[in-house]
């Protein structure tokens, strides 16, 4: 009886000890020579598992050593790139890096001829000794223009290959595997290997292996957690220990207004978990017996698991900064952890130190790049006005509070010219008393009395820039559209814009009108217009919403009005959740204006937003939400009515609450629901008698159907008749 492939496949599946013991013995080192076609004594491996542990292992902790003396990247690209010409049998690897250079593409030699047996200062390259390709010129630089892999079997038949290089080096090349890295839709950087050494020409499972050793290359250096999560899962290994923890701070941005407020109001405990402020290794032998785990109660999971011991040190970059905190828990012998675990400990948080500072300087380098795409997108929109017409402007009298109705609810802007508009924006700032000493008039809602007049000044810069070089789409068509923007910013996407936008204007020295402000005034201004910005995302807007509600309930208990007044003029947390709060009433305020002015308001965002859904439609091949697509453009009624009970109304019904002066802008809401509410009504009913239309005219063409199909009007049989 003979046994067949798919008989032995079927036995080593079922038999799973048997093929580990089995392949054990068979895969020696000669065996895995003659299968790479390496000469044996380069194989310094027992067994195929040990190649796998090695590679994972003290492969990855020799980088992380290497890392410890030097954080030259270099010289760990250097060390990937000579594993990847092992594995793939090239008789060299190089490494292009992309670059522009007065606006024009190319690609550059950072790493060249890097092989089995090369040292790094022979392989890396000096800024004089480059060798560059521009993007038309070589398969590498067709590389990078198509973000594309090649393969090149024989250079001699491609149209891409130049043997420029070949020339200056003496060299010949017989054929080339290459793949770029990239980092998104960007190319970073070219991967090259040069001549297969084992074989005729490079095999797809070479691209396989090239392809993903080039994106480690990127992941490596780039994706901090992924440094973070190997290098702690290796160290584990060493220090023998159940489990480990890393926490991280976020070194590219300050904590965020709105993490800090529930904090400081009192509704979220801050951290209290282990820390070591001064910089000292935290080892704690008995975890059971420190205040600290008292939560400790019982088993934190299912699989019945307690912390027992304690290992734990800040990681600290090369600032001298605390960037982090690494810990380690439980040594599976049972003992505390040891001197000798310490020194690894300390060891391992110095490279990561280095290594957040690496990725964090990437960062930040990326940040800028996709900062100046936006700011050549920004010179499009011309937003300065000339000196001729800022004089004319002044020139003219301004309009006064009066003429345009700048201080009442019921305000609009429908029937201003752009002119007037600018002009009553200056009368603003004269009404405050900003142009001489900041005062303001009281008829404000009688919110003013809580803020001083320099917070009053920033939050009615804070209105004029909130919607600054705003693109008439939302965040989420940002993202969607991988516009630059959402690349820079991670939430709050168009807000951030807005608030930077304003910033850069008004650190012109024409513009800015801060200028003869004290640091700590400025500080102070930029601070509340960075809140108050930031705060017209609605996605905050849910998030503060109970905060808000609790601090009017809270005014309620105050039978002493100017007790109350004086208690929230010191409280700054307070004051900046209710600022955040009167910047979302501003931005919702049309649906509070009188009917004839609101509806007009909300025929022209629906149709910017209608736009947006042609555009998703078009551009992204997506189907818009009901509220973005312009064939529901009939449902824009049952829409407001949404819009206002599941987001408007809480905010109006609220600082009613707070101050009965605003009773207007809630009644103003309450009103537009009702005609909005109407003509929902009225639509669904135009709707439901179509649709009795419809319904009456089938059932009629129905029994008329079947009067034809049975004329003798008769019940009998239809296959049957008696005479």
């Amino acid at each position: 009886m003979s046994v067949t492939k798919k008989d032995v496949e079927k036995f080593l599946d079922g038999n799973p000890d048997f093929a580990s013991v089995y392949f054990s013995k068979k895969l020696k080192a000669g065996s895995i020579a003659a299968m790479m076609g390496r000469p044996e004594s380069k194989v310094d491996f027992e067994t195929f598992k040990d190649l796998s542990q090695v590679e994972e292992g003290e492969i990855l902790w020799d980088l992380v050593s290497d890392m410890q003396e030097s954080i030259n990247m270099e010289k760990v690209v250097f060390k990937i790139l000579k594993r990847i010409s092992f594995l793939i049998g090239a008789d060299c690897c190089s490494l292009f890096m992309y670059r522009q250079r007065n606006g024009i593409a190319e690609l550059a030699t950072r790493l060249f001829n890097v092989h089995s047996a090369a040292l790094l200062e022979d392989c890396l390259v000096h800024p004089d000794s480059e060798i560059v390709f521009p993007l038309d010129l070589g398969i590498v630089g067709n590389v990078a223009q198509t973000k594309k892999t090649a393969n090149i079997k024989d250079v001699s038949e491609s149209s891409h290959f130049s043997s420029f290089v070949d020339t200056l080096t003496n060299y010949t090349t017989k054929n080339i595997l290459a793949t770029p890295i990239m980092n998104g839709k960007d190319v970073v950087a070219v991967v090259m290997a040069v001549n297969k050494t084992n074989g005729p020409i490079f095999t797809p499972e070479d691209e396989d292996v090239l392809l993903w050793s080039a994106n480690k290359v990127f992941e490596e250096l780039t994706d901090i957690e992924r440094q973070f999560h190997k290098a702690l899962y290796t160290v584990r290994a060493y220090l023998n220990c159940d489990r480990y923890s890393v926490g991280l701070l976020d070194m590219t941005k300050e904590k965020e207004f709105f993490d800090i407020w529930p904090v400081r109001m009192g509704e979220q405990a801050p951290y209290s978990g282990p820390v070591t402020p001064d910089g000292r290794i935290c080892n704690i032998m008995n975890a059971s017996s420190e205040d600290m785990f008292k939560f400790q109660t019982e088993a934190l999971d299912g699989s019945g698991w307690t912390i027992k011991n304690v290992l734990s040190l800040p990681i600290v970059n090369k600032k001298e900064e605390i960037v982090g905190v690494a810990t380690f828990y439980n040594r599976k012998d049972g003992k505390p952890f040891d001197e000798q675990d310490e020194v690894i400990m300390e060891s391992l948080t110095q490279f990561l130190g280095w290594s957040v500072l690496n990725t964090d300087t990437y960062d930040r380098m990326n940040k800028l790049e996709n900062r100046k795409d936006i700011a050549q997108d920004m010179v499009l929109y011309h937003v300065k006005c000339r000196d001729d017409e800022i004089q004319d402007i002044l020139k003219k009298e301004l309009p006064g509070p009066k003429k345009f109705e700048i201080y009442e609810f019921r305000f609009s802007d429908l029937d201003c010219t752009e002119l007037d508009l600018v002009k009553c924006a200056i009368q603003m700032y004269y009404e405050v008393g900003v142009v001489k000493k900041f005062q303001i008039p009281q008829e404000t809602g009688q919110l003013k009395r809580y803020y001083t007049d320099l917070e009053v000044m920033a939050m009615i810069t804070a209105g004029f820039l909130h919607d600054i070089d705003h693109r008439g789409t939302n965040n989420l068509y940002q993202v969607k559209s991988q516009n630059p923007l959402a690349k820079l910013h991670g939430s709050s996407i168009l807000e951030r814009h807005h608030l930077e936008f304003g910033k850069f204007l008004l650190g012109q020295d024409s513009l800015n009108i801060f200028q003869n402000l004290n640091r700590r005034q400025v500080e102070h201004v930029l601070h509340l217009i960075d809140i108050a910005i930031i705060a017209t995302d609605l996605a905050l807007y849910f998030k503060k919403r109970t905060m808000f509600q609790k601090i009017v309930d809270l005014s309620e208990t105050y039978e002493d009005e100017k007790k109350w007044v004086d208690f929230m003029s010191l409280e700054t947390t307070r004051k900046e959740i209710v600022m955040a709060m009167m910047m979302t009433a501003c931005d919702l305020s049309a649906i509070t204006k009188p009917w004839k002015v609101q509806s007009r308001v909300a025929l022209s965002v629906a149709a910017e937003f209608w736009e947006q859904g042609d555009l998703e439609r078009t551009v992204l091949e997506q189907q818009p939400i009901p509220m973005m697509d312009r064939n529901k453009a009939a449902e824009l009624p049952k829409l407001q009515c949404g819009f206002i009970d599941f987001v408007c109304t809480f905010v109006y019904k609220e600082f009613s609450r707070f101050h009965p002066a605003i009773q207007p802008m809630f009644d103003g809401i309450l009103n537009n629901r009702r005609e909005w509410k109407a003509r929902q009504e009225e639509y669904e009913a135009k709707l439901k008698a179509i649709e009795e239309e419809r319904a009456a005219k089938e059932e009629a063409a129905a029994a008329k159907k079947a009067v034809n199909n049975n004329p003798s009007g008769g019940s009998g049989s239809k296959t049957c008749s008696v005479c």
